[in-house]
């Protein structure tokens, strides 16, 4: 498994779908839908979802994408490796046109996260790591830069939800009170601790799998963690029951 060759695909693949969502995102009409758990979906989501998998078709590697067809975990439980997508993660700051939303690709091996895209079209951030490459983000055209975990280990800003900080996730920031607090829509967050701009998002509310995953291997990619809570261990994908419970990246 050549897994900087899948990371350059899954780079390139994030790249395409950007530019399918801001075709839409630019548009008058986003298409604007619902679904059963009354969630927002979009043309945009739908648009990056095939630019995904057609893509990432290539590689042979199983797809399991938010868009996609819901797949028993009798099926999933048998695969080694898959790509885990969210076209479109942040669709609800997507139809507030603030700019913070993201492709996550992510590929799991027994239930780890061991590669991760995360690409904001936007705001033109590519971030990409694994075990093998590190942890990276480039902007724009400009060169690609290292992300590595910092010494410092003062709790100066913590990173929270914008559309779903919960009661519990405040009275856990509460705990720091010296501490700032930055919000931040999508798996964006996740990236304000690879980047040491936070030293922790606590997420006490409710995420699926494909929101976290691209976003876990970059950030452990850099030497950091996305530890479940409060037992604090390393989440882990592929469980028959895909909602995340809480979790804290540090």
């Amino acid at each position: 498994m050549n897994l900087e060759l899948l990371s350059s695909l899954a780079q390139s693949t994030a790249l395409q779908a950007g530019k399918a969502i801001l075709s839409v995102y630019q548009s008058f009409d986003q298409g604007v839908e619902y679904k059963k758990d009354d969630s927002p979906l979009t043309k945009a989501d739908l648009a990056a979802h095939e630019v995904i998998v057609n893509g990432l078709l290539e590689t042979g590697i199983t797809i399991l994408s938010e868009e996609g067809a819901e797949i028993p975990y009798e099926i999933r439980k048998n695969w080694d490796y898959y790509w885990l997508v969210d076209p479109l993660d942040g669709t609800k700051e997507f139809i507030k046109k603030n700019g913070e939303f993201t492709v996550n690709i992510a590929l799991i091996h027994q239930q780890q996260a061991i590669l991760g895209v995360v690409y904001a079209p936007v705001l033109d951030w590519l971030y990409w790591g694994s075990g093998e490459e590190g942890a990276w983000k480039q902007e724009g055209k400009q060169e690609p830069i290292r992300l590595q975990n910092s010494a410092l280990q003062e709790i100066t800003t913590i990173v929270a939800s914008r559309s779903h900080l919960s009661e519990e996730t405040q009275k856990f920031i509460d705990q720091y009170p010296g501490a700032k607090t930055i919000s931040m829509g999508s798996s964006l967050k996740f990236m304000l601790v690879v980047e040491n701009k936070a030293q922790l998002y606590p997420r006490f509310a409710p995420t699926m799998e494909w929101d976290t995953a691209a976003a876990q291997a970059i950030v452990e990619a850099a030497g950091r963690q996305v530890l479940t809570y409060p037992d604090l261990k390393p989440m882990r994908y592929n469980r028959e029951e895909m909602r995340n419970g809480w979790f804290v990246v540090k």
